[in-house]
C-alpha cells in the first residue's frame, strides 16, 4: 500500500487570480500580511512555507 506524504496543504497569495480551484487559498492585502500569515499556517499545520513568486506562498508537508 502507498500513502501520499508530500502535498499542498494551503496557498497564502495577495493574488488570488493565481490559484487554481481545490486549494485552501488565504488572501491577504499586503506582503507583511503575506509573511505573517504563512508563518502562522506554517506551525499550525505543521508544514513548510515556500515563496514560489512575490505575493505567492505555499504550505507543503514533505
Amino acid at each position: 500500500m502507498s500513502t501520499v506524504d508530500k502535498f499542498i496543504l494551503a496557498a497564502v497569495t495577495t493574488y488570488p487570480e493565481k490559484i487554481p480551484s481545490g486549494t485552501a487559498v488565504f488572501h491577504c492585502k499586503t506582503q507583511k500580511e503575506l509573511e505573517k500569515v504563512s508563518a502562522n499556517l506554517e506551525a499550525i499545520l505543521d508544514g513548510i512555507a515556500h515563496e514560489l513568486d512575490d505575493g505567492l506562498f505555499i504550505i507543503v508537508r514533505h
